[in-house]
């Protein structure tokens, strides 16, 4: 038996020790970093994501957005920023799809489905600098293809960098293939 000594016949159960000083809960998510002031260009937003984790980064988005414009049931990514891209995510006892698309969707921008049409949001890249990331937040006037250019910039740049420290290994030329998928990567399919 587990957790238990046999001395000369006799069985004698082990003492348990727990540690009541650690948790098994995970901390609450952060809140979205959002900024929901339309911009000239269709976009109905800006969302600056804490990392590249779809997983964990559109739960939140989507219940933000939720409280706001209604109930989220898509979203729309390209597949070159995400190393991951799942089919669904979970929302407050819900399923949102989650799909992607290498010609429709633009690079930057998330689409987002909802009962009353669609909505784009910017995403600027996880890695930006704070700074940089509230300028393209505040927006002051600047036309959405222009923050898109910034964010391309940022990208660009967070890939050199990443080259340079890495030895040459920066963020792979190919697509992610899709939780659960079998079949050949974003890429080689057409969505």
């Amino acid at each position: 038996m587990p957790g238990c000594t046999r001395a000369r016949g006799q069985v004698r159960a082990m003492p348990v020790t727990i540690d009541r000083t650690t948790s098994s809960r995970r901390a609450p998510p952060q809140p979205a970093r959002l900024s929901l002031t339309p911009a000239p260009g269709g976009l109905d937003g800006i969302w600056w994501p804490r990392s590249r984790a779809l997983t964990r980064e559109l739960p939140t988005l989507t219940a933000a957005l939720g409280e706001r414009w209604g109930r989220v049931t898509g979203v729309t990514v390209h597949p070159g920023y995400w190393p991951v891209i799942p089919h669904w995510v979970s929302v407050a006892g819900r399923t949102v799809q989650v799909g992607w698309s290498t010609e429709a969707q633009d690079p930057h921008r998330l689409t987002l489905s909802l009962p009353d049409g669609r909505r784009d949001v910017l995403v600027i890249p996880p890695e930006t600098g704070a700074g940089a990331a509230a300028q393209l937040m505040a927006g002051d006037g600047t036309e959405a293809p222009a923050r898109e250019e910034a964010a391309d910039r940022i990208d660009a740049r967070i890939g050199e960098e990443a080259w340079e420290t890495d030895g040459g290994a920066g963020r792979p030329s190919f697509p992610p293939r899709p939780i659960g998928s079998t079949g050949p990567s974003p890429a080689g399919r057409r969505r």
